[in-house]
């Protein structure tokens, strides 16, 4: 990481052109181009929709009832919504004046912002103390709490007058320079304290870090004190890189990618210009391997490879991506479109800012990355195909069960076939307290029963870092890619084995435009007589046959062939109900057996196959 001398030295010299701190000149040329190109006609409808609503309806109040039912039921949607509703307003405003200069939507703009300046704090009841014992015991008040959103929304106020100048009232201005202070400045720079992510090497490093860090520079005018700012942002950004292996392996999932890996970006680049380009954090060591993530587990479009806490289909950031391949020849995920407003429901103005200024409409519809990826250190593998213009994929995982938003899901796998994911991952469940609590193993999207893995004499996978899956194998043999993991260690000791060994043999059939995975699992149990539940997670229903199981998508089909002899199948349906977004049919299929010899072994054989047309 880039030293503090070297940090001082170029803030210090740094002529910094105003106009370009956003990569971009802010000029009413760069304005005219964004509103009249085709690529953002959707978003640029939704942001003047937003913005006549918020015009119309008042500022949706943030109440103590709703405020206190996390700590009193451990639910965050009904608090997160009005406040995320005051951030969406607060994008769609500023944009809006920026674009169109709207002065009916400025006055509107300008009552948000004194309002969003009153709220009793920035960060989220999640982030705050969880009962009032650990309220009156917290070493810093709630209203200078900075968590993830306390950052953001510090960097959207930042960059709303950095985009509006001298438009906006100076009594407005005057107070969000205040509360940036008093709120986030003060706390994180004035202060012996530190908060937790500046030396966590999650998603919270960089966002936090990024978020204040960009608007520190959009408003600090004293460059001693600014360099002194950055350079303790900058060792949060080393912790931040430190969660990545040399294989760029982002364990938290492409939906932690965009976001944390974004932050990341976004401040690097407004360093770089700030600087003139004499510090390049894009230029650090693991970049480029981080940067390659998002086009190896990019499927066909807007699917990817969804493990740990992730959406099956992310929002890419077309910005974001535009600017690492311009920036750095990263290469590119398959990208279709640029986002709509709504499609973020927090509404992160650096996403959306960035979008409209990097976005190279280019770089849309470029081919899909082919071949076989292995991220050694994370125990990741995944191999993808062109098969006459349609992809097909497999992917599937080892590691330990106490990664960043860990999942259960020790030799859990995916299969993408004619451009549709049919065995799936569950990714993300609803975000409440019990799911980053004691009870986050109960929920169907972290159990190992949520995942395509056994359940072996009554236990599912043990959570904790001692609970590993081992990639003995990931190597081509001929036209065949095979993949073994010692599962061994995944079950805790109720389970009875003396070993496990899943064995994954995938290969294409070029001319007759299909895949075939074939799937071995080898058990030496303990015990003579053992109880084996094979499970397999999809969205889509299960057609069962005696020794044959066809899931049929809208674009590809998965057939599964058995030993009808040994195994017994059974569907069950489920729901997510409790998501406050995406409720959705889980169907679990599982393969039964209660005599199991003491050494067992259960082969599977799945046909993947496009639909015709």
């Amino acid at each position: 990481m880039i030293s503090f001398h070297r940090i001082r030295s170029a803030i210090l010299s740094a002529k910094p052109t105003q106009d370009h701190l956003l990569s971009a000149p802010l000029t009413d040329e760069l304005k005219q181009s964004i509103i009249r190109s085709e690529i953002f006609a959707p978003l640029l409808e939704d942001i003047r929709a937003e913005s006549a609503r918020a015009r119309k309806e008042p500022i949706p109040a943030l109440l103590f009832s709703e405020f206190h039912l996390f700590v009193k039921q451990g639910t965050r949607a009904e608090y997160q919504k009005p406040y995320y509703d005051r951030r969406g307003r607060l994008l769609a405003l500023a944009l809006e004046c920026w674009l169109f200069s709207e002065e009916e939507s400025l006055k509107t703009l300008e009552d948000l912002i004194w309002m969003i300046c009153e709220e009793h704090s920035w960060a989220l009841p999640a982030h705050l103390p969880w009962s009032y014992e650990n309220l009156i015991e917290s070493r810093i008040p709630m209203a200078q709490m900075v968590d993830l959103y306390a950052a953001e929304t510090a960097h959207a106020m930042a960059e709303t007058l950095y985009l509006l100048k001298d438009r906006l009232n100076p009594w407005v201005v005057h107070r969000v320079k205040e509360e940036l202070e008093r709120r986030v400045f003060g706390p994180v720079f004035s202060s012996a304290y530190t908060f937790r992510w500046e030396w966590r090497t999650s998603n919270w490093a960089s966002v936090c870090a990024g978020a204040v860090g960009m608007a520190a520079l959009l408003l600090i005018d004293d460059r001693e004190r600014l360099a002194g700012m950055i350079g303790r942002l900058a060792g949060a950004m080393a912790c931040f890189l430190e969660g990545f292996e040399a294989d760029g392996c982002c364990k938290e999932g492409i939906s932690y990618w965009e976001y944390g890996f974004g932050y990341y970006v976004y401040f690097a680049e407004m360093l770089w210009e700030y600087t003139g380009g004499e510090l390049d954090l894009l230029q650090e060591d693991k970049i480029a391997a981080i940067a390659r993530f998002p086009a190896i587990v990019s499927l066909t479009s807007p699917q990817s490879v969804s493990f740990s806490d992730c959406m099956e289909k992310p929002i890419l950031t077309t910005g974001l991506h535009s600017r690492l391949y311009d920036r750095i020849q990263a290469p590119l995920p398959m990208i279709t479109r640029a986002a709509r407003f709504h499609e973020d429901a927090t509404y992160r103005f650096a996403q959306t800012v960035r979008n409209l200024l990097w976005t190279n409409s280019t770089h849309f519809h470029r081919p899909n990355a082919e071949g076989t990826y292995v991220f050694t250190e994370a125990g990741w593998v995944v191999d993808k195909r062109m098969l006459g213009g349609i992809l097909f994929a497999f992917a599937t995982k080892g590691g330990h069960n106490n990664e960043p938003h860990n999942h259960n899901d020790l030799g859990h796998f995916l299969l993408h076939a004619g451009g549709e994911t049919l065995l799936v991952d569950l990714g993300l469940g609803a975000y409440t307290r019990d799911y980053f609590g004691d009870k986050r193993y109960e929920h169907v999207h972290t159990s190992s029963e949520g995942h395509s893995v056994p359940v072996i004499n009554g236990c599912v996978q043990g959570a904790g870092e001692s609970y590993r899956g081992i990639v003995r194998e990931a190597d081509i043999r001929g036209q065949t890619m095979v993949v073994q993991l010692d599962l061994t260690e995944a079950y805790p000791e109720a389970a009875e084995l003396n070993s496990f060994y899943r064995t994954f043999q995938w290969a294409y059939d070029l001319a007759g435009g299909e895949a075939e995975l074939k799937m071995a699992d080898a058990f030496v149990f303990q015990g003579s007589t053992n109880q084996l539940a094979e499970t397999f997670i999809s969205l889509t229903e299960p057609l069962i046959e005696k020794g044959c199981v066809m899931w049929e998508g809208d674009q590809g089909k998965v057939e599964m062939y058995y030993e009808a002899d040994l195994l017994t199948a059974k569907h069950e349906v489920l729901r997510n109900d409790a998501h406050p977004v995406r409720t959705r049919v889980i169907h679990r299929l599982g393969l039964h057996t209660s005599k199991a010899s003491e050494q067992a072994e259960f082969l599977f054989r799945f046909r993947c196959t496009a639909k015709p047309g």
